[in-house]
């Protein structure tokens, strides 16, 4: 027998009693596991590896041909449901508002029931862990890079403190771009509470770098319907500090302080909203003469519309859904509710991906610009039963009734892509026929009695922000733009704002572009004195009428 042939076979033998040892070892991690149902400590931990045996690699390649190793051991009932959690939830999690730095806590206390301290001794807050502000303070500063425009304000406007004396309360998403425009307020000399719009979009570890700074915020992710309105009231009922500004996000805060606070609504200088649904309350207030402060509504002007809802929503549409479920869009039947400037946004990206996109409009000119698009125009009861997918962006209420949803076939992804969770009449949902199913974060199946599931995102609430994140270059501008709103109302003489609703002046618009051109290198023409003449328009704008429509 040759040499080369003996040391094979020993090479043989010891891997042999190497796979031996493994699965005994596995054995023992697999018993320590599923007897605790919890992560071994550190002592187990070391006694495992410590029994994983450790030999110099092996020079010469073995081939197994005939000797089939078979592992023995399966993962049990429970494990394998670990498992499958862990491996669901890994791909919605991520340091982000889809999925907080905190969603793995164990923690399940409510904050509202643990107090906590910064480190300048201040209780005067309530997140989710006050430990986690140094992760939030970075989360901010990686915002703080794509948003040059409204750094660029905060160091014009800086030695001048336009906004020193006033106290602005908040209503928001918090993330990290937010916290960006809060800071930005600070620094403009504010004083500042705040509290989150949206019960799933709040980035925990942000809200604490914030509380952590001697901002108080009161908001956390997940929160309920009643930590979400004892939130709301903690902002503004507190002793020795009145607001007398509003920046608003829905309409809750401002809704909230007009029925609970009218004296403090009376006195408030400035409310500036930046959506649909809080432009259409301000707009019923003034209509029925209970508008007693001057409004801006922000959510019209041109940089809000064109790059929050245009071009924000048209790629934060696919993250939200690719994120949740991981489906493939090609050749999918999609139906958009509601042919707006978010619902162009979403249609131009599902359409880039190959999925076939109706659209429904009320509105006979938004639909004649879909057809215009290539689009087709629907009732969502005529193609119910076959579409795919159903992404709802009108701010209106039951766009998306029980009816309809009975009518959905197997496996239809139901989503909002608007301000409110009323597009969708999820309470309908909620009946004992029906069963909830949770499979990862913010994904219910919503089985029905012959076992049909409908796929809901967010609860029907914002998918961009529950599910995912939006880009921070584009919420640049819009925070540039609120910024701007708070310094022109809280700065403006009595007499140029009466009691009700303004939009942004076009100047202040133009403004806001401005400031973001320099990230794409971007260098505008001048007009000549005698061009400026012929158009009978100032050199330094504006340059549109209140009329033109981009």
């Amino acid at each position: 027998m040759s040499d080369s042939t003996v040391d094979a076979k020993l090479e043989l033998k010891q891997a042999s009693k190497d796979v031996k040892e493994s699965e005994n070892v596995a054995e023992k991690y697999s018993a320590m596991t599923v007897s605790k149902n919890s992560e071994l400590t550190m002592g187990e931990l070391s006694s495992v590896l410590s029994a994983v045996p450790t030999h110099k690699p092996v020079k010469k390649q073995i081939q197994f041909v005939e000797d089939k190793q078979e592992f023995s051991k399966f993962p049990t009932k429970t494990g394998r449901r670990s498992l499958s959690r862990s491996i669901s939830q890994s791909s919605t999690d991520s340091y982000s508002s889809a999925a907080s730095y905190t969603d793995s806590s164990d923690d399940e206390t409510s904050p509202r029931d643990k107090t906590q301290v910064n480190s300048r001794g201040s209780t005067d807050f309530c997140v989710k862990n006050i430990k986690q502000a140094e992760f939030g303070r970075r989360e901010i500063e990686i915002a703080v890079q794509d948003m040059s425009a409204l750094i660029s304000l905060r160091k014009r406007a800086q030695g001048e403190k336009p906004l020193a004396g006033a106290k602005i309360v908040g209503c928001t998403h918090i993330t990290a771009q937010t916290a960006v425009l809060i800071e930005t307020l600070v620094s403009l000399g504010a004083q500042c509470r705040w509290t989150a719009c949206n019960i799933y979009s709040t980035q925990n570890e942000v809200a604490a770098a914030l509380s952590e700074r001697g901002v108080p915020v009161f908001a956390w992710k997940g929160e309920s319907e009643d930590d979400f309105w004892w939130c709301i009231d903690q902002c503004v009922n507190t002793e020795g500090w009145q607001p007398n500004m509003i920046l608003d996000d829905g309409g809750d805060l401002t809704h909230w302080v007009y029925k609970k606070y009218p004296n403090v609504f009376k006195k408030i200088r400035g409310i500036v909203e930046e959506s649909v649904t809080g432009v259409h309350r301000l707009y019923q207030l003034s209509k029925a003469g209970k508008l007693c402060v001057p409004a801006m509504n922000v959510n019209d002007s041109v940089t809000k519309q064109k790059f929050d809802n245009l071009y924000c929503c048209r790629e934060s549409i696919l993250d939200g859904l690719k994120r949740t479920t991981d489906v493939m869009f090609g050749g999918k039947q999609v139906v958009v509710c509601g042919y707006g400037e978010v619902g162009k946004g979403c249609c131009a990206a599902l359409k880039a991906l190959g999925s076939v996109v109706c659209i429904t409009e009320i509105d006979p000119i938004c639909a004649l610009q879909g057809c215009m698009d290539g689009f087709r125009v629907v009732k969502l009861s005529e193609v119910v039963r076959h579409v795919d997918v159903i992404i709802t962006c009108t701010g209106n209420k039951n766009v998306v009734t029980r009816e309809q949803l009975d009518r959905m076939k197997n496996g239809c992804i139901v989503c909002n892509m608007g301000h409110s969770n009323t597009e969708i009449d999820v309470a309908s949902m909620r009946t004992p026929e029906l069963t909830w199913e949770r499979v990862r974060s913010q994904v219910d199946h919503v089985i029905w009695p012959d076992g049909k599931r409908v796929i809901l995102l967010a609860e029907g609430r914002l998918l961009n922000l529950s599910c995912s994140t939006v880009p921070t270059f584009v919420l640049s501008i819009t925070a540039t733009t609120q910024a701007l709103a708070l310094i022109e109302l809280y700065n403006a003489p009595e007499s140029r704002y009466k009691q009700d609703v303004y939009l942004l002046p076009k100047k202040m618009d133009e403004y806001v572009a401005s400031l973001h051109l320099a990230t794409f290198d971007a260098h505008l023409t001048e007009l000549s004195d005698e061009q400026a003449k012929y158009l009978g328009l100032n050199k330094n704008g504006p340059f549109k009428p209140n009329y033109y429509r981009y």
